[in-house]
């Protein structure tokens, strides 16, 4: 990722009391001296679906939202509380393109760094092969500007405009990952 920058410094009172006195404890944590609460920063979950469908076409999103405005995408998004990572692609896919979809098959994590108004929210992102029924009707909706399918060997990397995104779209082709679910 280009920018590293530790969340520390977007992080500047205690979110518990609001104080100043909040302090870098180790490197994963700040230590509020006002009131003692430790606030340990770790990454936001988030999912993203890998779809195929018969003919093996990737399906692809155009971002309707920043970051990362008209670029591709996959669809997806981050997690609720209280909803597995598997909860959370089926709810994200349904939303975004009005796909059922039927199955989750997971395949690998990424962390990623993802602007949303402003701030910079570190993210683990969860790759999840999705099986949807074929009968289904494609739709952009939500964030998703637009929903496609593309052939596999037209899929440009560089065109998907989140580096999560990019590099798990690289990993799939290089290591032909999707080899067991194309027809």
């Amino acid at each position: 990722m280009e920018n590293q920058e530790h969340p520390f410094k977007q992080f500047l009172f205690c979110p518990k009391c609001g104080s100043k006195d909040f302090v870098i404890h180790d490197s994963k944590s700040k230590h509020c001296n006002s009131c003692g609460f430790t606030y340990y920063f770790n990454p936001s979950t988030a999912n993203v679906a890998v779809i195929i469908n018969e003919r093996n076409e990737l399906l692809v999103c155009r971002r309707g939202k920043e970051p990362a405005l008209g670029t591709l995408d996959l669809p997806g998004g981050f997690c609720d509380c209280f909803e597995t990572a598997e909860q959370g692609v089926i709810r994200e896919v349904k939303e975004e393109t009005g796909l059922d979809v039927r199955e989750t098959h997971y395949l690998f994590s990424l962390p990623n760094l993802y602007l949303y108004s402003g701030f910079t929210v570190h993210t683990l992102d969860l790759f999840f092969v999705c099986t949807v029924p074929e009968q289904n009707t494609l739709k952009a909706m939500d964030d998703v500007a637009d929903c496609f399918w593309v052939p596999l060997d037209e899929i440009s990397p560089e065109a998907f405009g989140l580096q999560s995104v990019q590099k798990g779209i690289r990993m799939i082709l290089e290591g032909n990952l999707l080899a067991p679910y194309l027809k």
